[in-house]
């Protein structure tokens, strides 16, 4: 898996953020995806492990992530077209 652009965490909660490139019409676009995951440590091996599960207690905290992901999509410079779309053509 590619390495995130950037993360946001609420407790156990993480969104991150990835560039997916795809190709339309012959060009390249950049299209954000926002990945969330909640991590925990597996009390029989020790092991920090992630599920796309959500506790009652996780959804506040997964809204937060959310919020922060969506807000740096809609206000970055770079990538938004005057339509709130963001992407990018390369």
């Amino acid at each position: 898996m590619s390495k995130p652009e950037i993360t946001f965490k609420a407790g156990a909660v993480r969104a991150s953020v990835f560039k997916n490139i795809i190709i339309s019409n012959g060009k390249s676009l950049t299209l954000p995806k926002v990945a969330l995951e909640v991590r925990y440590k597996d009390n029989k091996t020790g092991q920090w492990k992630g599920t796309n599960s959500l506790s009652i207690n996780d959804i506040p905290k997964a809204i937060l992530a959310l919020q922060q992901a969506y807000e740096y999509l809609t206000t970055k410079k770079d990538s938004s077209d005057n339509t709130g779309n963001n992407y990018t053509s390369q």
